[in-house]
């Protein structure tokens, strides 16, 4: 048998064993991080892995023989004894400390060693939450073994019952050819090795017991990025990993801090602006970046992930969005998790058109939600066409609502004979360039948006039935990009001008 580690946990998998055996519902897609044991970089780190009940968290030892974390019982004693807004301790253990009965001063991620009541039979380890001053009965230099380096956002998360579970010694980074990501199950599997699977983010401003709304809108465009529940790596820098699949859009600036390994950045400015960014090491803050989260478990993934890697991710809490569902799902869903639904109208089958509070946070805060619906005879079904016109439908995503929802609007602008138009506001600076234009004839039912070819540059349009010489909206053939088609053209006979027309995107 040999021992390895999955996410934490200790397992005996026979000799000979593969990377499949260990590693349940593995999506194809991601990668894992595959650490191999050594033993060497082992002995000489002064960084130790310390593993909770909230969340992992990483600290730096400059001396690391200057005090001993370990010993029969001394994990099991690590249970949190107190805590407020200053720090939180965990024990109590003995120790051979000298206590120096009088304050010190104490940094954010300061790891000190102090005890109760100047016994040194009752020390604690004690975690410094923010800069205070205190007497935590320590030594005459104050007592600080250490500091935290990555996950601090986990400092603020822990309650009553929390507790460490296991500290583990970081091995070195350098050597990358022991250690690397990979999407091969046929690894073999050795003595000590460590596969980390996902990477776990707890969101700024949400805690069990606390919700702070403070970040809410630039903490949703974060569950939205992440909602399919994958990281793409778009950039792998020395500093962060970057995820720019929801670029170009408009994040506001909620909270500037410290980019310290763990990190979660959303980017507000630039041409990058809305993407996602997970930094590996510390680098000061900028007022580009807003904080949206903090790594609390898998941050090997980070650090090893190489450019065009895809690795799960999940972020807590999950994104609360109940638009587009049917109206009994969604109050099923409220009911879930714990949230009170107010209905406009409930008569008839339903679909959900609109939520209030619109955001994650700010729902979960207040514990109500306010749903705005629409009879499913009104609702347009589309089926987009990704395959021959990505650009495209990307844009009418963004133009109507279903880049963020499962239903979206567009306003009617003109209809007659058997053509309906619709007008989206197009931002500045959004270029429709030619793509997927038919060739033949286009069917009825058909879904078109204009080209840059025509003036008219951005209007959506349906054409009932089909036609040889000009598309959905009314333009030439070379003017138009085709990008779907609509299931139940039926329902269309209802639309008048000045309408605002619910589209819901059928997947598949």
């Amino acid at each position: 048998m040999v021992t390895v580690r999955i996410d934490g946990e200790h397992l005996d998998v026979p000799e000979g064993s593969r990377l499949a055996s260990v590693v349940t519902g593995w999506n194809p897609l991601c990668c894992v991080a595959v650490i191999r044991p050594g033993l060497q970089e082992k002995e000489t780190t002064e960084n130790l892995q310390v593993l909770t009940t909230k969340g992992e968290i990483r600290v730096e030892i400059p001396a690391p023989g200057s005090v001993s974390l370990g010993g029969a019982g001394f994990i099991d004693s690590l249970k949190l004894h107190w805590e407020d807004r200053y720090s939180a301790a965990f024990g109590p253990f003995p120790s051979a400390i000298v206590p120096d009965r009088r304050p010190h001063l104490y940094e954010r991620g300061d790891l000190i060693l102090g005890c109760g009541g100047y016994d040194p039979k009752l020390s604690y380890l004690v975690f410094s939450r923010m800069r205070h001053s205190a007497d935590h009965g320590a030594g005459e230099n104050g007592g600080v073994i250490g500091r935290v380096v990555s996950g601090r956002g986990v400092l603020d998360h822990w309650s009553t019952g929390d507790k460490v579970t296991e500290i583990i010694p970081v091995i070195a980074w350098a050597d990358t050819t022991r250690s690397f990501t990979t999407t091969d199950p046929d690894i073999l599997l050795e003595e000590g090795m460590q596969i980390v699977t996902h990477v776990d983010l707890a969101v700024q401003g949400y805690d069990d017991g606390h919700i702070a709304t403070d970040c809410a809108a630039s903490v949703e465009h974060l569950l939205l990025a992440l909602e399919n529940g994958t990281f793409h790596v778009g950039r792998a820098a020395s500093t962060h990993i970057f995820d720019g699949r929801r670029t170009q859009v408009d994040v506001p600036p909620e909270l500037k801090g410290p980019r310290r390994e763990g990190t979660v950045t959303v980017r507000t400015k630039g041409q990058s602006r809305g993407a996602v960014y997970i930094y590996t090491t510390d680098v000061p803050g900028i007022p580009t970046h807003t904080v949206v989260a903090q790594v609390v478990h898998g941050i090997e993934i980070a650090r090893l992930a190489k450019e065009n890697d895809i690795f799960c991710i999940t972020a807590s809490p999950a994104r609360f969005d109940l638009i587009g569902l049917p109206l009994g799902e969604a109050l099923q869903i409220a009911v879930a998790r714990g949230v009170n639904a107010l209905v406009d109208n409930q008569a008839g089958d339903r679909v959900v058109v609109g939520q209030d509070p619109g955001t994650t946070l700010e729902v979960l805060a207040g514990g109500t939600v306010s749903l705005i619906t629409e009879s499913l005879s009104k609702v347009i079904d589309i089926v987009l066409d990704d395959a021959n016109a990505p650009d495209s439908c990307e844009i009418f995503r963004f133009l109507t609502g279903l880049w963020s929802h499962d239903v979206g609007q567009l306003p009617a602008f003109f209809i007659f004979d058997d053509v309906y138009l619709f007008k989206p506001v197009i931002p500045t600076g959004v270029k429709i360039i030619p793509e997927n234009t038919p060739k033949d004839e286009v069917p009825g039912g058909t879904l078109a948006i204009t080209n840059e070819a025509r003036k008219g540059a951005g209007l959506v349009g349906i054409r009932v039935s089909s036609h040889k010489e000009f598309g959905p909206t009314s333009e030439p053939f070379e003017g138009t990009n085709i990008i779907g088609k609509v299931i139940n053209a039926g329902l269309l006979k209802n639309i008048r001008e000045k309408d605002i027309v619910f589209i819901r995107e059928v997947k598949g």
